[in-house]
C-alpha cells in the first residue's frame, strides 16, 4: 500500500461541474467518478475533487496535496498550464489520465509540467507504479533543478569576486593575487564571505562614480 500520508488532489480540467444534461457531460463526470474510484482502490486518499477555476490556488494551498491528477481530455493544455500555475509556489507532481492519445499532446501536456501521461490506465494494478515513476520523476526533475541553481549562483558570485577584483587591481595597481587576497582579509576582519565584500565593494565604486 502506499504510504498513508500520501494525498491526492484530483482536477477535472473543467472550470465547472460537468452539465449532466447531456451525453457527453454523463461521459464526463463517469470519467471522473471512474478515476476517483481506481485512485481509491490503489490505497490512496483523495484529498478533494477540484475544478480548474479560479479559486484552484487557494483550494490546492489549503489541502496541500502530494500529488496533482488530472482529469482531462488530452488537448486540453490551457487547463494543464493552469494547473501548473496554481502550484507554482509549491510544485507537486502533475499526472495526467485521459482516454485519448496523441503525440502532439502529449507533448504539450510535458512541456506544460506533466510528468505522467497515462491514457486508460485506470485499472487498479497500474495506479500505484504509475504514481510512484510520477514522484520519483519529479524528485529527480527538482532536485537537478536546485542543482542547476546552486551552479548558476555560484557562477554569478564568481563573477562579481571578479569584478571586485578587476576594480582593486585597476585602482591600486594590485596584482590579481593581492586583489583576492584583500577581499579574503577584509572578508575575515568583517566576519562576511568573499561574495558579499565584491558585492559591497561593487556598490560603493558604482555609487562613488
Amino acid at each position: 500500500m502506499p504510504t498513508p500520508e500520501l494525498c491526492l488532489a484530483v482536477i477535472t480540467a473543467t472550470a465547472h461541474v460537468p452539465d449532466l444534461a447531456d451525453d457527453e457531460g454523463w461521459d464526463e463526470a463517469l470519467r471522473l467518478r471512474d478515476l476517483v474510484q481506481g485512485l481509491r482502490a490503489g490505497g490512496y486518499r483523495i484529498a478533494g475533487v477540484l475544478g480548474a477555476d479560479a479559486q484552484l490556488p487557494d483550494r490546492l494551498a489549503a489541502l496541500s496535496p502530494d500529488v496533482l491528477i488530472v482529469d482531462a481530455e488530452s488537448g486540453a493544455r490551457d487547463a494543464i498550464e493552469h494547473v501548473v500555475w496554481a502550484m507554482r509556489e509549491a510544485p507537486r507532481p502533475i499526472v495526467l489520465f485521459t482516454e485519448e492519445h496523441d503525440p502532439s499532446h502529449m507533448r504539450e501536456a510535458v512541456a506544460a509540467g506533466v510528468v505522467a501521461y497515462v491514457v486508460a490506465g485506470l485499472a487498479p494494478e497500474r495506479v500505484r507504479p504509475i504514481i510512484d515513476v510520477a514522484v520519483a520523476r519529479f524528485e529527480h526533475e527538482q532536485g537537478l533543478r536546485r542543482e542547476l541553481a546552486r551552479a548558476q549562483g555560484r557562477l554569478a558570485e564568481r563573477a562579481v569576486v571578479d569584478r571586485a577584483k578587476a576594480l582593486l587591481m585597476q585602482r591600486h595597481g594590485l596584482p590579481e593575487p593581492q586583489a583576492y587576497a584583500r577581499l579574503r582579509s577584509t572578508a575575515m576582519h568583517q566576519g562576511l564571505t568573499i561574495h558579499e565584500v565584491a558585492r559591497r565593494l561593487i556598490e560603493l565604486a558604482d555609487l562613488l562614480g
